[in-house]
Formats: C-alpha cells, sequence, structure tokens
C-alpha cells in the first residue's frame, strides 16, 4: 500500500473511531448507573447481613462489604486493586478512538462502565479514599462468592472480547483467521448472487 492510501485508510479508521466513541460511552454510561442506583437502593433497604429470596435458594440478595475484587477476590489489596481499576479506565479512554469494532467498543464499554462502579465505592466508601469497601449484593446458589452488577458488567465484557479475539475480529476492525475467512465467503456469495440476477445480466 502506497503512502497516501495508508494515510487514507488511517485517516478513514480514525473517523470510524470516533464516531463509536458515543456508542462506548452509552453504554458504559448504563452499566455505570445500573451498578450505583442499585448499590443505592440495596444500601438503604437492606441491613448487612439480611437475605432476600429472589429465585429460591438459587438467587438471593445478600448485603456485604468486600474490600477485594469481582467475586471476593484479593480480599485486603483495596489501594491496589483502585490503583488497577484506575489505569484500565484511563486505558480505555486513551485507546478509544482505535477502536473500529462495534463488538469491541461494547465489550470495553462494559468494562469501563463496571470498572468506574466498582472504583467509585473504593474512593467514597468507608474506611476511605482508594480503600473503600464495595458493595456486594447477589449470590447465586451457596456456592458462589457474592457480586454486583459492577463486577456482572467487567466478566460480560471481558468474555466478549476474549470470544471477539479467539473469532478474528480485532479491535481495529480488522479481520483474521475465522473471522477473514468467513468474511471472504460472504463476499464470494454476493459476488455469485450479483453475477446470476437476471436484472443484472439484462443490464
Amino acid at each position: 500500500m502506497n503512502q497516501p492510501a495508508a494515510q487514507n485508510a488511517e485517516r478513514s479508521s480514525g473517523r470510524r473511531g470516533l464516531a463509536l466513541i458515543p456508542i462506548l460511552a452509552a453504554v458504559a454510561v448504563g452499566a455505570y448507573l445500573a451498578d450505583v442506583l442499585s448499590k443505592v437502593l440495596v444500601v438503604a433497604k437492606m441491613e448487612p447481613g439480611e437475605r432476600i429470596s429472589v429465585i429460591g435458594d438459587f438467587l438471593t440478595f445478600r448485603l456485604a462489604r468486600n474490600s477485594g475484587a469481582a467475586f471476593s477476590m484479593a480480599t485486603g489489596y483495596t489501594w491496589v486493586l483502585s490503583i488497577v481499576a484506575l489505569s484500565v479506565v484511563v486505558g480505555i479512554i486513551i485507546y478509544a478512538k482505535r477502536l473500529g469494532s462495534l463488538g469491541w467498543v461494547i465489550g470495553l464499554g462494559l468494562v469501563l462502565g463496571g470498572a468506574l462502579g466498582n472504583l467509585t465505592d473504593r474512593m467514597f466508601r468507608s474506611p476511605g479514599p482508594l480503600r473503600g469497601h464495595v458493595v456486594d449484593f447477589i449470590q447465586v446458589g451457596s456456592w458462589w462468592p457474592t457480586f454486583n452488577l459492577a463486577d456482572s458488567a467487567v466478566v460480560c465484557g471481558a468474555i466478549l472480547l476474549v470470544v471477539l479475539t479467539l473469532l478474528g475480529y480485532d479491535y481495529d476492525g480488522t479481520r483474521t483467521g475465522w473471522a477473514a475467512r468467513h468474511e471472504s465467503a460472504d463476499t464470494q456469495s454476493a459476488d455469485t448472487a450479483a453475477a446470476t440476477d437476471p436484472e443484472n445480466n439484462d443490464a
């Protein structure tokens, strides 16, 4: 590819990235607000340790405070987790304009919203900034740690990004592996259909 063509491709990619930023922001804000509002409601309506059955013993609400990461992991390292979450947020914001894949935008939007949700707890809840305990309240059975909507958003977003990567959908909109082969097959099918269309032949 010559230099002008490469520059045009780069500008086109940049414009697409900027066009996808509002979607990234909307997904992140939606995940963030759902998490914050649910925590505010739970803290206002429930006592610590109180349990409310939603679907029998399978799904219950139980208010708990977590000083660790998602699903109560790394308990006691709140300040480290706060710095990691802040780094993730800053990294996503900095590289947002390079994104060219809608799937990656949705996945990173979920991760961003979830990270901001738990980071808000760590910044503003007791015992203090960067050491605040995260509000957890969702419990599935007795074998799964208590979590919240921010944890769910981060995990779902991360799973989506892993699946996209394995299928060959890259963050900048390019495709490799299975995705590239699938796109090539679709293009060939479209070309074949166009070639055999009677209206095209008559033209």
